[in-house]
């Protein structure tokens, strides 16, 4: 994880009597932008009927006391506390439902990137207000609305409760869930989590880390006051801002002042928000691309470009693995060799621009043996950086092949067959194809670096995710095409709801007198809290030889290896999950003459169609 930009804190009034002073106040004590009443709170109007119906005068200051470019950037409107559009008294619903619209309406006036306000219970008291906010976002204005929630229910930690009675109450997730689930998930809408001194389980809080916060409120109660008289916050909300950072959340300080201050706080969180920044190679070939999604790469159908290759030989673990792989593999192939005098044969099929027969080379040179090495890329252009090296660096040890390896007439056979044609689900880029395709010019006692990989599979919920793949677009293709694609992500802002279990082996070479390489598989995984089903997020670890392997699953992820990112299957319509449910999902992979593809679907806990049927909307080129 790796921050782009500096800490963002803001800093929340209760009242403005004079917001050029409180904009000042704030910016004295280094914070960047404030949260203030679009209207003073105790200014209450009528529309229906009342006293206030007929009251003249401005409801409000007027926009020429700030400049433009202070309205857009440096606040965050309030909406007034008193708003009680779900009232069960008519009159007080109406009033509530002017002064609403009236307070939004003017926030666009304004420029504000947002307004905010507090949930403070489950969508039977807030169903109107989600219709009211939902019609608002669904206008043409840019306006984002955040929705500001306790992490942990106050109910839950008043001392009268007994244990039982707290186990019940509702969690003010699901005040959320339920609140954006009327807004129809709508991407302008976010939530920020108003931190209690009491953090919830660690569960509740990663569930929180696949959802759009666009903030952390911080009460200066939650901070406690070190040796040295300064503001700091205890290892677990130290702890907690860690894993918030990585969203690029903001920060807002509320309350009273309890130290000599304000800046202090803001000094704080500062200090707190540099800790988290990391400069290591993974997180600077990250750096920009977090819940991006991309079409996952096609290089037996496609050549892949010079920028991409490049990228890919700057990974500093996966080629050392590979020549640690290819070492003990001509170690094994001397000692069972009859003549060991004789040149080893490795062929490296998908070459590339050659960072595998580099690999090669030094294997060869560490276990001090003679090797010949084929490199084989169906690339032209790549097949010219392989030239150049053949002529200047490698000479007569390696003998370029510009030819598609399954169409390739070997002069004779290997003992040792390298490729890395693994995609980020391991068979998405038809490794299996290709290699069963030229396994014919191995030895029968050769052995094939991979000799075997698997993908895995888990439940994810991310709202981005979600949100990213709706509002793909494409004028030539169905609306709900988008949902039926697989797309290569480096995911950030997501809750895994359950471990990856894994899916499809392949291993290599294949000597089944058969070779089918369709799969299908069923998996079944336990809900352990409400959530929301978004998709499911793919992996791959593959065994290259004996024990060296390669690994982006997370529980046995290869440190410091950026060559793959997750791959990410979405699902048409989020599922709404409880606890205890069971998430049964069938994948298949299938194949034709001309392509392979996979297709999805839930059965469990409730049925859901096929995606990708036929391999309509998404296929990998043969």
């Amino acid at each position: 994880m790796t921050n782009q930009r500096p800490v963002s804190c803001g800093l929340d009034f209760c009242s403005v009597p004079d917001i050029s002073q409180c904009l000042f106040a704030a910016n004295s004590s280094k914070f960047e932008f404030i949260c203030a009443p679009l209207v003073h709170p105790l200014f209450k109007r009528e529309f229906v009927y009342g006293v206030a119906k007929t009251r003249t005068g401005p409801f409000t200051r007027p926009d020429l006391v700030l400049c433009s470019s202070d309205w857009n950037n440096l606040i965050i409107g309030k909406l007034s506390p008193y708003i009680k559009v779900d009232s069960k008294n008519r009159v007080l619903r109406k009033n509530s439902e002017e002064t609403l619209i009236q307070e939004l309406t003017l926030a666009s006036h304004l420029g504000l990137v947002g307004v905010t306000f507090k949930l403070t219970g489950g969508i039977e008291h807030n169903t109107n207000l989600a219709r009211i906010i939902c019609d608002k976002l669904s206008s043409t204005c840019s306006l984002q609305v955040w929705i500001q929630v306790p992490m942990e229910n106050p109910i839950k930690q008043a001392y009268f409760y007994r244990e039982e009675e707290c186990d019940s109450v509702e969690s003010p997730w699901e005040w959320w869930n339920a609140f954006r689930a009327i807004c129809d998930y709508d991407r302008k809408l976010g939530v920020t989590l108003i931190v209690s001194h009491d953090l919830p389980e660690q569960e509740e809080i990663d569930r929180w880390l696949g959802e759009p916060v666009k903030c952390l409120i911080f009460p200066t109660t939650s901070f406690i006051t070190n040796k040295k008289g300064f503001p700091v916050l205890s290892k677990a909300h130290q702890a907690l801002v860690k894993k918030f950072a990585a969203l690029e959340v903001q920060f807002v300080l509320t309350g009273a002042n309890r130290h000599l201050s304000l800046g202090y706080y803001h000094d704080y969180l500062e200090y707190l928000w540099k800790g988290c920044q990391m400069s290591g190679p993974v997180e600077m070939f990250t750096r920009g691309y977090e819940d991006y999604l991309q079409c996952p790469l096609q290089p037996l159908s496609d050549n892949l470009e010079s920028q991409t290759y490049e990228i890919f030989e700057k990974d500093p673990v996966k080629y050392t693995q590979y020549q640690t792989a290819i070492h003990q593999a001509i170690l094994k192939t001397v000692s069972t060799s009859e003549d060991n005098t004789r040149k080893i044969v490795i062929m490296v099929v998908g070459a590339g621009r050659g960072p595998l027969v580099h690999a090669s080379l030094n294997a060869a040179e560490m276990a001090n043996q003679k090797i010949k090495v084929y490199a084989v890329e169906k690339n032209p252009n790549a097949v010219l950086t392989l030239q150049a090296l053949e002529r200047d660096v490698w000479e007569d040890k390696v003998t370029v092949v510009s030819c598609d390896m399954r169409d390739w007439d070997a002069p004779e056979k290997a003992d040792i067959l390298v490729s890395e044609l693994l995609g980020s689900f391991g068979d998405n880029e038809l490794s299996p194809e290709c290699l069963d395709g030229v396994q014919r010019f191995l030895k029968e006692t050769g052995i094939s670096i991979p000799c075997s990989y698997t993908s895995y599979i888990a439940p994810v919920q991310s709202s981005k995710l979600y949100n990213e793949v709706r509002h793909c677009s494409d004028k030539d293709k169905h609306p709900l095409a988008h949902f039926e694609t697989a797309y290569v992500v480096h995911l950030q802002n997501k809750y895994v709801i359950a471990k990856p279990q894994p899916l499809f082996t392949f291993k290599h070479p294949n000597r089944e007198n058969v070779i089918d390489n369709s799969r299908y598989e069923v998996k079944t995984f336990e809900v352990q809290q409400n959530c929301v089903l978004h998709g499911f997020s793919g992996y791959f670890d593959t065994v290259l030889y004996k024990d060296v392997m390669l690994s982006i699953q997370p529980s046995t992820r290869s440190p410091g290896m950026f060559s793959w990112f997750p791959i990410f299957f979405p699902i048409k319509e989020p599922v709404q999950l409880k606890a205890g449910d069971q998430i049964v999902v069938h994948f298949w992979r299938q194949c034709s003459t001309k392509n392979v593809w996979y297709e999805w679907c839930i059965s469990k806990p409730v049925p859901g169609p096929v995606h990708n049927p036929n391999g309509r909307f998404y296929t990998i080129g043969l």
